[in-house]
Order: structure tokens, then sequence, then C-alpha cells
């Protein structure tokens, strides 16, 4: 739980919280993240319906302002100057999802073009893709039941995103990300097991 800032710079205006983070105070910007961090997390929960990428993208939103607090000229109001950055911040965050997402399928579907000659594996070969499929059945276990059953309803009954969203009353942002980090962890899980056989 994040402290309260000290009174007399909790008292101080948006403009003095900005002189005083330009001129190096760490209270300053102390200040400024307590004061708005909750409204920029509940800006980006709304676009991307996940909790932990949202608190991502929120404190990459107040590392941004920092770095670039010199571009802000006072013609807006601090907050909403906050909130352009956030933008920013929340499209990046799909972009770079939607881009890793795309990486992925193009990984499963070059297994599954492998998938053609497993049965002139040899028996050590199965035994690998075996070990492959047991970790990945195992990182399932680790998700929560919402992201495991988005998993389920995108890989095994083949449901496109959209029928997915309206299914379990997400945004299409959220079923994306929900699906990207379930492939992260078993991609994981498989690597810490051993490398798959080409």
């Amino acid at each position: 739980m994040r402290r309260p800032a000290r009174p007399v710079v909790h008292a101080l205006s948006d403009a003095d919280l900005v002189d005083g983070i330009r001129a190096g105070d760490q209270s300053a910007f102390t200040a400024l993240y307590e004061r708005y961090f909750d409204r920029v997390y509940h800006f980006s929960y709304a676009r991307l319906r996940h909790r932990a990428d949202a608190e991502e993208v929120a404190q990459e939103t107040f590392i941004a302002a920092f770095r670039s607090i010199d571009a802000y000229c006072g013609r807006s109001a601090l907050l909403s100057w906050i909130y352009g950055i956030a933008k920013n911040t929340v499209n990046n965050h799909l972009r770079r999802v939607r881009a890793q997402e795309q990486r992925i399928e193009r990984a499963e579907a070059e297994l599954v073009r492998n998938a053609h000659s497993f049965e002139a594996c040899s028996p050590e070969e199965h035994a690998n893709y075996r070990r492959c499929a047991d970790a990945a059945l195992r990182s399932l276990d680790s998700v929560s039941g919402w992201q495991a059953e988005v998993f389920a309803l995108r890989h095994f009954e083949n449901l496109p995103i959209q029928d997915i969203a309206d299914r379990m009353s997400r945004s299409n942002d959220a079923i994306r990300s929900s699906l990207f980090r379930v492939k992260r962890l078993i991609v994981e899980a498989v690597g810490s097991e051993f490398a798959c056989p080409d």
C-alpha cells in the first residue's frame, strides 16, 4: 500500500509539483504519482480489462511523464496531459501484445506442419514430444479459471476472438491479452523443461 505524501507536498498545486519535478524533487514526483495513479490505472483498465496489464501501463505512463516533464507546457490540465501519455502507452501495449500473438500463431502453425511427421519419430522423439505436452498441460494448471476457459474456447473449440469476448463479457483486447499470457506461460514451461526437438 502506498504511503501518503507528506502533507506540505501533497497540498501543492499541479503546477508546483511540475516545478518541483523539474528541479529534481523526488517528493514532488511521489506526490504526483500518488495523486493520479488510481485515475490512470482505471483509465488503463477500462481499455485493457486486465489488472496486471493496467498496473504495468499506469507505471509506464508515470515513467514517461517524468522523463518528458519538460515537454509539458501547461496549455492543458496536467491530468489531461498524463491521460494522453496513458492512451499512447495503452496503444503501444496492445500493439506489442498483437505482434507477440502473431509470432506465437506462426510458431503454432509450424508445429502443426511438423506434427504430420510425428508418426515417423523414433521412440526417443516420441518421449520428448510427450514431455513437451506434459509441461504445457502443467502450465495450464497455473492459470486462472477464466483464462484457461478462454484458451480452451480458442484452441480446442476454435471460436473466434469476438465470440469468446461476447461469451466472457470481456473486450477483444482483454481476450487477446489473456491468450498471449497463457501461450507465453506454455512456451516458458516447455522451454524450462528442455528445448523441443526439431
